[in-house]
């Protein structure tokens, strides 16, 4: 016997939608890739650049101002 009578016959048509591949976390997750990469490698330049590149001092009219 092959199974109920109340069987859906397009269940197997359906099944992709419950595919984990499909799932709102997965869509979202792989909407931007490398972003995650991108923000530490922009962090890592911001960082060295604000607090380890040494800096020249600029002169305004006999001032000298350090940026």
């Amino acid at each position: 016997m092959p199974g109920p009578q109340y069987r859906d016959p397009w269940a197997a048509r359906e099944a992709w939608r419950k595919s984990p591949i499909f799932s709102n976390r997965a869509m979202f997750r792989g909407m931007f890739p490398g972003l995650g990469t991108a923000v530490v490698a922009f962090t890592a330049y911001v960082i060295y650049d604000d607090f380890l590149a040494s800096k020249p001092a600029h002169e305004h009219g006999g001032h000298t101002i350090s940026h």
